[in-house]
């Protein structure tokens, strides 16, 4: 049976709501100090893991070591003396208890633990090298840590973490954080096991919200096939309708300008300033491949939305998307299509989507 709910991930910035520098910068050190620890328990943790996972690989043991990775009060031939799951928590509790909240802890065990347990079949075929954590790794806790409420100032919001005081930073929002920060106040949502990361000395929350499914009344019977075009980012059939969603000229006209504009400062590296190394030197192509980043994503976001829109419009509960690796048209124009459309990227968008309206999509 389909679940009812979903889970929805908003990133918010967020700063420290105290005008005390003192204080102030005792916070900040503090959650520095969280950071670097939950970077170390992390690749701890995920070391532990993989040695208890391969312990039978360890063969110039003696023959006598028992490798069964299960209680022994449990089982006689087991080699903990608690559950798998409480022998990383241990190992943390025993290294960082009293140096970070106990309920961090937790969460970056059973975050841990789940990570290398979706992975552990990938590790044992070889197919994937083991995690490694780096400093700038979010900060997990439970949703009931967070406490919200209204901000003096008008869209602010105010929040109270391990009695930390924080305040949002909304800036323009186009998005819906400011919908979903007033829902959670209404308790409407609530939020669910959530992350806070420091970039570059900027503190994001990364909220994850559990939230009812929109109720569209869609048909899984009526069937939408949608697929990349050299002609249109995303082409739909619909029975015997048709649509197209974007155009060529349109999406290349603006990607083209950047790219253009990227190869003129490209050629002028060599003639600018120094002084601070690559970092003065390429700020500028820095910059622009950024700025066709960010231009493409959001091209490949209306793109989605809007294949979305017509699906809910047309009731069709079911949606086919087309690899172009399956098509003839790959053949002649592959790489163009790969390149601009982006169609893993574009997959990912419209399967988010797709899942927020209740559509089943088949790729």
């Amino acid at each position: 049976m389909a679940k009812d709910t979903l889970i929805l991930t908003r990133k918010v910035q967020v700063f420290i709501d105290c005008e005390d520098n003192e204080m102030r910068s005792s916070y900040y050190a503090k959650l520095f100090e969280w950071q670097d620890i939950v970077f170390r328990a992390s690749n701890m943790v995920v070391t532990h893991q993989y040695v208890q996972e391969n312990m039978k690989d360890f063969i110039y043991l003696d023959d006598r070591i028992k490798a069964k990775l299960t209680d022994y009060a449990k089982d006689g031939e087991g080699i903990f003396n608690t559950s798998r799951l409480n022998t990383t928590y241990q190992l943390l509790s025993h290294y960082f208890k009293g140096r970070l909240p106990s309920n961090i802890l937790s969460n970056v065990n059973t975050v841990l633990n789940k990570s290398f347990n979706a992975d552990r079949m990938a590790y044992w075929k070889g197919e994937k090298s083991l995690r490694n954590y780096r400093k700038d790794m979010p900060i997990p806790f439970s949703g009931s840590q967070l406490k919200l409420s209204a901000g003096g100032k008008a869209g602010d919001f105010k929040i109270d973490l391990f009695n930390i005081p924080f305040r949002t930073y909304l800036g323009k929002d186009r998005t819906d954080k400011k919908v979903l920060l007033r829902r959670i106040l209404g308790e409407e949502i609530k939020i669910c096991g959530s992350s806070l990361q420091i970039v570059k000395g900027k503190l994001f929350l990364l909220l994850a919200l559990e939230m009812p499914k929109k109720d569209t009344c869609l048909e899984e019977n009526i069937i939408a096939k949608a697929s990349l075009s050299a002609e249109y980012p995303i082409q739909v059939n619909i029975g015997k309708a048709g649509f197209q969603i974007g155009s060529k000229e349109g999406f290349l006209h603006r990607r083209l300008a950047i790219r253009a504009a990227y190869e003129r400062h490209e050629k002028a590296v060599v003639f600018n300033k120094g002084g601070k190394g690559r970092k003065r030197k390429f700020k500028k192509l820095d910059y622009y491949d950024q700025k066709e980043k960010s231009y493409i994503d959001g091209r490949l976001h209306l793109y989605s939305r809007r294949l979305i829109d017509i699906c809910v419009a047309s009731r069709a509960g079911t949606l086919i998307l087309i690899n172009p690796s399956d098509s003839q048209e790959i053949d002649q124009k592959g790489e163009f299509i790969l390149y601009n459309w982006g169609y893993y990227g574009l997959l990912d968008k419209i399967k988010y989507k797709a899942q927020l309206v209740g559509i089943n999509v088949v790729a």
